[in-house]
C-alpha cells in the first residue's frame, strides 16, 4: 500500500528528509540520499557553491529535477537575514517551497520564535510557502501555522545533539493540534529516534548528522529508511494499551 503525504500541495511517499552537511564529500551524500530513499534533501543557501564554476557543485551528484531541494536559511540569526537568503534563493533558482529556521544563539541552536514568527509572516506574503524549525511548543506551532507556515518541524533536542525526543509529550500535543505537516527536526541521533517520532503520529523527519556522521553514513540511511517506515507501520496499526500488571498471552482457564 502507497503511504504517502502532503505539504502545499506536493505529494511525497518517503517520509525521511535528509541534510546535505558534514559528508566527506558529494559522493558519498549522493549515495546516502540514495539509500534513504528521501526524495527532498535540504540545502544551506548560506554555505552554497555559487562562486566557482569549476568546484564541484551538489546539483552534480543529486539531480534536482528527481530530488525536491529544500533551501534552507541555516546559520540565520535574525528575520531579515533569513528573509534576504530565501529571497536569494527563489531567485537563484526559482524555490518557493523552503525551510526557514532562524537560530537564536550559537551555543544551542535553538530558534528564536519572535524572529522566526515574524519572517515566517513575511514570507508567506510573499508567496513563499515555508516549512518552519520551532521549538517543541504546541502554542508556538499553531501560531506559526496562522502566521502561513505549511509545515511545522519541532526539534526533538539541539541541533546535532543525537539526544533522540526529549519530549514526546508536546511532540504528541503538536500532531494533535496541527493543520499542517509536523516534521520532527533536529536531534535525531539513530533509527530507533526516527521511529519514535513516527510512532507519535509525526507526518516525516529530518535529519542530517545522524547520517552524516555515523561510521558507516551509507548503512545508516537505509537503517533510518527502514525506521522511519516502520515507525509508521506502528502508528498507523494501533499499539496495544499499557498495563501495570502482566497480562498473559495464553488464558489462565482451563489448564490442563
Amino acid at each position: 500500500m502507497t503511504d504517502s503525504w502532503s505539504v502545499a500541495g506536493r505529494t511525497f511517499t518517503s517520509r525521511l528528509i535528509v541534510g546535505t552537511g558534514k559528508y566527506k564529500d558529494f559522493e558519498q551524500n549522493a549515495a546516502a540520499v540514495a539509500a534513504s530513499g528521501a526524495e527532498i534533501v535540504t540545502v544551506a543557501v548560506r554555505r552554497v557553491n555559487v562562486s566557482d564554476p569549476t568546484a564541484p557543485m551538489l546539483t552534480d551528484y543529486i539531480d534536482p529535477k528527481k530530488i525536491t531541494y529544500l533551501p534552507n536559511t541555516a546559520g540565520c540569526f535574525n528575520a531579515d537575514d533569513a528573509i534576504r537568503t530565501l529571497r536569494l534563493a527563489r531567485e537563484a533558482g526559482g524555490w518557493d517551497l523552503v525551510k526557514l529556521e532562524v537560530l537564536g544563539e550559537a551555543k544551542t541552536l535553538y530558534p528564536n520564535m519572535r524572529e522566526t514568527l515574524e519572517a515566517t509572516e513575511v514570507l508567506a506574503k510573499e508567496g513563499f510557502l515555508p516549512m518552519v524549525y520551532c521549538v517543541d511548543d504546541p502554542i508556538a506551532a499553531k501560531q506559526l501555522e496562522d502566521a502561513g507556515a505549511v509545515a511545522v518541524m519541532p526539534l526533538g533536542a539541539p541541533i546535532g545533539s543525537g539526544l533522540g525526543i526529549q519530549n514526546r509529550v508536546t511532540i504528541r500535543l503538536i500532531v494533535e493540534g496541527a493543520s499542517v505537516p509536523v516534521l520532527v527536526d533536529a536531534g535525531v541521533g539513530t533509527a530507533s529516534d526516527a521511529a519514535v517520532a513516527m510512532e507519535l503520529g509525526c507526518d516525516g523527519v529530518l535529519m542530517n548528522t545522524a547520517i552524516a556522521e555515523a561510521k558507516d553514513p551509507i548503512r545508516m540511511a537505509r537503517a533510518m529508511k527502514l525506521a522511519v517506515e516502520a515507525g509508521r507501520d506502528a502508528y498507523l496499526s494501533g499499539r496495544m494499551g499499557l498495563r501495570k500488571y502482566a497480562d498473559p498471552s495464553s488464558p489462565l482457564a482451563g489448564l490442563i
